[in-house]
């Protein structure tokens, strides 16, 4: 039964990016065709080109970054990407930049599981707050931020111009 999966979180290691991978890659595919999921696939290619392994394992390895894997049964289902902004001597911002469930797991607390450990995470590094984002009319993703506190502070308003 999926109710009896052990459900956990933890610092993501070199041997789970090659899986994190594929995860990323899958969630940006599923997105593309969501209002505004095209663009940010496009411009959440910050690495520049290089393949999702590269990109991950280079933030697995930067100390501006906290890379979170979500497992069933210890099996990596999800993942938390968050970035550490340093906005001056005494405010630092934690922005989750990925946190993405395979649809096959959704449903059994994975999700918060990971949102739980990037609080604790940015807590830790002495954080005042933490941002998110969410796709315009993806209301289960706005829900799920919410639960934890976080409300909206910005919206991004686009035009295609031809």
């Amino acid at each position: 039964m999926i109710e009896d999966l052990e459900v956990l979180a933890r610092a993501a290691t070199p041997p789970d990016v090659a899986v994190l991978a594929g995860i990323r890659q899958g969630q940006l595919l599923a997105i593309a065709e969501s209002r505004g999921g095209g663009l940010l696939g496009e411009q959440d290619q910050s690495d520049n080109g290089a393949d999702h392994l590269d990109y991950l394992q280079q933030l697995l390895a930067s100390a501006e970054h906290e890379l979170v894997v979500g497992t069933l049964d210890g099996y990596p289902f999800g993942y938390g990407l968050m970035s550490i902004s340093h906005l001056d001597a005494d405010r630092i911002l934690a922005v989750v930049e990925d946190l993405v469930v395979e649809a096959d797991a959704r449903h059994v607390g994975l999700g918060e599981t990971i949102m739980n450990q990037l609080v604790e995470l940015a807590r830790a590094r002495g954080c005042f707050g933490i941002d998110s984002r969410a796709l315009p009319g993806d209301r289960e993703t706005k829900n799920f931020f919410e639960s934890f506190g976080l409300k909206a502070r910005l919206l991004v308003v686009h035009r295609v111009l031809d």
